[in-house]
């Protein structure tokens, strides 16, 4: 009997042993990292916008008109770091052929020149427009760039010797610059003629870079 209450004893005080443990939930780990709080800003709706483009400067004293400034402007770029390149050139050719067109017809609307003059002015570089501001180009200028061109700066056919309407002894710019003095649109001021003249010789430098 006493061998067969013993194991009963034991089993049953092992079993009233198990039952009052409590079992223990681990504690952290000491080095566990805390979790990582995000600082990121969240991106705005719009992206940063482009710097401004600049725009040609008409309005110091004594400047040039913007066919003019444009005209004259690029020649003067010739020798710089920002002179025409081979890209732009054949679409400045095409937009300086076209207004040389429009202002010989004497049909064109002001509108019309205005927007080939806009669309010379945005075929140019942002450098290439502030290069030209800097100039800041005046008759002073033109007239300089006339004389060196030996255009001479006359009010018209009519107001030289004999023979001045033939053109004989001009350069072809002296004789642009007859002819658009004596156009269809009936202007015979010496700017019309350097204007006409500058055109001609803008198309020929623009026509020779490759």
């Amino acid at each position: 009997m006493t061998r067969i209450l013993l194991p009963l004893l034991l089993i049953l005080s092992l079993a009233l042993s198990a039952c009052g443990t409590t079992p223990q939930t681990p504690a952290p780990a000491a080095d566990s990292p805390a979790p990582a709080v995000s600082t990121a800003q969240p991106a705005s709706g719009s992206a940063p916008e482009p710097a401004a483009r600049p725009a040609l400067d008409t309005g110091y004293e004594n400047a040039l008109p913007t066919r003019l400034l444009l005209s004259l402007g690029t020649l003067q770029l010739a020798e710089t770091a920002n002179a025409v390149n081979a890209e732009q050139a054949p679409q400045l050719l095409m937009l300086w052929q076209a207004l040389t067109n429009l202002t010989n017809s004497g049909t064109g609307a002001t509108e019309e020149v205005d927007a080939l003059l806009t669309q010379i002015e945005q075929t140019l570089s942002p450098e290439q427009v502030t290069a030209i501001n800097a100039m800041r180009l005046t008759q002073t200028e033109l007239q300089a760039w006339a004389q060196t061109n030996g255009i001479q700066t006359g009010t018209g056919a009519g107001s030289g010797g004999g023979g001045g309407g033939s053109g004989s002894g001009l350069s072809p710019e002296a004789r642009a610059t007859r002819q658009a003095e004596n156009g269809k649109t009936g202007q015979t001021g010496s700017e019309n003629g350097l204007s006409a003249a500058l055109t001609q010789a803008l198309i020929a430098y623009l026509q020779g870079i490759q």
